[in-house]
Formats: structure tokens, C-alpha cells, sequence
């Protein structure tokens, strides 16, 4: 059966392959983006995550189209990488709006449809980072461990109605985000971790289409770790 899915950052990288992942399986897909071209195929629906005005209008946009949303994915994230003592204030504070604070304004909106019909499927992009913590990303680690304690907290409050709530951890992925590394430093990354590669953006979107299947009914407040075995035991 076609569900609503929204997922959010959609329009490149780890976001538009899930968001693909899911038309493909015969779903009706949005994705809002920040900037740049809306993917061709998808209902792309501009917003900008630290806004909830914003928020809300496109809720309403992608309900217009496809009605309320039954699975959501919160991937939209943003990094502003810097050693504690160079970072700013507005360095620490717009990552959380966007990676931590952005997701709670989207779960929000669209837990409510998913409490009048007693069903949903949310999934946060988190990052192994957030589970090991990285030298220079104290701002994007503390977003993204904090999406942990989020999604658990939900699982548990709204897991009556029906709703699961699971978090992703994608390790060392190739993307356009990772391709501006040197060779140098893509070789020190992968030589950490077990399965010896970075993941594909594809493999990253298989474990959410699986959390946000029927098989998945029994699985909430879980991490499941997408990264080659980088961050085990954490």
C-alpha cells in the first residue's frame, strides 16, 4: 500500500537516496530542501527546519498532495566543524537548531496525524559521530547524540499509539560531504573501520525502509548502527 513518506535534507546525499529508496517501492514521496534544485520525480517542498512557520507550511503542502504523512525520515543536518576553542556561540548554537531542534520540530507536526490515526513510522539520521564523538565536531556530535535521547523518550510516550521511533547511525558514507577529503584522509578513516570501506548512501536507506516496514512493528527506541563496525560497543 502508497504511504505518505517525508524526508527531510531529500534533495542529495544520504537523503535522496532513502527518499528514492521509497518511491521505488511505490510510495508517495516529499522531501524539503534548504537550497539548491528539488529532485526530479519527488514533491520537493522548500523549507527551512529552524523555522516552524515554515515547517507547518510545507506539512500542509505535502498533506495537500499526498495526505498526512505516515513515515517520516529527519535527515536535514548541517556541520560547522571547529576545535572547541574557535568555536563560536552561533558555531554550537545553529547546529543544534538545525540537526536537534529542527528534528523535534518536524516529529512534532507530524506526530500529530500519526496519533489521530494510531500508526506511524518516524526515523532520525543520527551519526556514529554522536556515539564515539570526533575531535572538532563537539557541536555536530552533541546534535546528534542528543537524538538519541529524543527518539527514546518518544518511543516510550507515544508507543501506545502505535508509533515507532528508531534512530540510524550511519558511520563514514560516500557522499559529495566526504569526497572533498584528502586521499590521505580518507585512507586513515577507512583503515578504522572493520569491513575496511566507507558505506553507500543505498545501504544507509535500506535500514530505514526496513524500520519503517511492517516487518519492523516490534522494533522502537532502537540505534541500529550503519557504519561497518566503526563504532561498536557504543
Amino acid at each position: 500500500m502508497s504511504r505518505s513518506v517525508l524526508v527531510t535534507g531529500g534533495n542529495r546525499g544520504i537523503g535522496l537516496a532513502i527518499a528514492r529508496a521509497f518511491a521505488e517501492a511505490g510510495d508517495k514521496v516529499a522531501v524539503t530542501y534548504r537550497s539548491g534544485e528539488p529532485p526530479e520525480g519527488l514533491l520537493g517542498v522548500k523549507c527551512d527546519i529552524t523555522d516552524s512557520e515554515q515547517v507547518d507550511l510545507a506539512f500542509k503542502e505535502i498533506e495537500a498532495a499526498h495526505g498526512p504523512v505516515e513515515v517520516l525520515v529527519a535527515n536535514a543536518g548541517i556541520t560547522r566543524d571547529t576545535l572547541l576553542l574557535r568555536m563560536s556561540e552561533e558555531d554550537f548554537t545553529s547546529v543544534l537548531d538545525t540537526n536537534l531542534t529542527g528534528t523535534f520540530r518536524v516529529v512534532k507536526r507530524a506526530s500529530k496525524a500519526m496519533l489521530r490515526a494510531r500508526k506511524g513510522r518516524v526515523v532520525l539520521i543520527s551519526s556514529v559521530v554522536g556515539l564515539l564523538g570526533s575531535a572538532g565536531q563537539a557541536n555536530y556530535a552533541a546534535s546528534k547524540a542528543g537524538l538519541v535521547g529524543f527518539a527514546r523518550s518518544l518511543a516510550r510516550e507515544l508507543g501506545s499509539r502505535n508509533i515507532t521511533i528508531n534512530v540510524v547511525a550511519p558511520g563514514f558514507v560516500d557522499t559529495d560531504m566526504t569526497a572533498v577529503l584528502s586521499d590521505d584522509r580518507r585512507a586513515e578513516i577507512v583503515s578504522q573501520v572493520p569491513l575496511g570501506r566507507y558505506a553507500s548512501t543505498a545501504e544507509i536507506a535500506s535500514a530505514v525502509r526496513f524500520l519503517s516496514s511492517d516487518e519492523a512493528a516490534y522494533i522502537t527506541g532502537a540505534v541500529i548502527p550503519v557504519d561497518g563496525g566503526l563504532g561498536m560497543g557504543h
